[in-house]
């Protein structure tokens, strides 16, 4: 597969493409698989991304720098950076994944790009991982304001729908996977009045409402 337009996308040439090829390789294809590599990524993103804001806004307070990189952090936007990448079309999947259409699935595109920070990191260090985040993420840093998004996503949309008079959104458990610890919920926010049904997933019913009223926040908000 010809990984040089990726390469160019997210601002780094890979000396060793086996670490690359890896990033792409979900466990259901074959071995060695991403998941070690997302394990190191997720926490290279995190501390990027808390230089960064500690930088940037002098003055905030420490729960408003962590509700920021949340949101930054978290699987909807990871999601949506890795469909400007178009990275689904570079994954490796397994048959059963790609019937089933996991080269689109939110979770696997942005377990993907966090394998991929991972690897950045392990071929060329810190400051390499740090360039390609901070350029993939130029965008959404430069939208941040740390007091408009110093309340939760529940809460937000909430105090926007009561604010126009309309009833508060419904959430709905859709279906729960895996084994007792290590379950994933799947969550629907409904807001009738305008249509809207959105959908979010997380190792918690808490965590899944979180996403499901943020990417409904989104809509309202447009």
């Amino acid at each position: 597969m010809n990984w040089r337009q990726l390469q160019k996308a997210i601002g780094y040439e890979f000396e060793r493409p086996s670490l690359l090829a890896q990033a792409l390789t979900h466990r259901s294809h074959s071995t060695p698989h991403n998941e070690r590599l997302e394990f190191l990524g997720d926490s290279v993103l995190n501390c990027v991304i808390a230089a960064e804001l500690c930088g940037r806004f002098n003055g905030a307070k420490e729960g408003e720098l962590s509700r920021l990189r949340a949101n930054l952090v978290r699987q909807a936007t990871l999601h949506r950076i890795a469909q400007d990448l178009a990275l689904g079309d570079y994954l490796r999947l397994g048959e059963g994944e790609l019937k089933s259409g996991g080269h689109t699935r939110p979770s696997i595109l942005a377990d993907a790009l966090e394998a991929l920070f991972g690897a950045v990191f392990l071929d060329g260090g810190f400051g390499a991982a740090r360039e390609s985040i901070l350029g993939l993420y130029g965008t959404a840093l430069s939208e941040l304001d740390p007091k408009a998004t110093s309340k939760d996503a529940k809460t937000a949309l909430q105090e926007f729908l009561q604010a126009r008079h309309m009833a508060p959104p419904r959430y709905v458990v859709v279906s729960t996977h895996g084994a007792a610890h290590s379950q994933r919920f799947e969550v629907e926010c409904l807001i009738p009045e305008l249509s809207i049904c959105t959908r979010g997933g997380g190792g918690s019913r808490r965590v899944a409402e979180q996403e499901a009223a943020q990417r409904a926040y989104e809509q309202v908000r447009q």
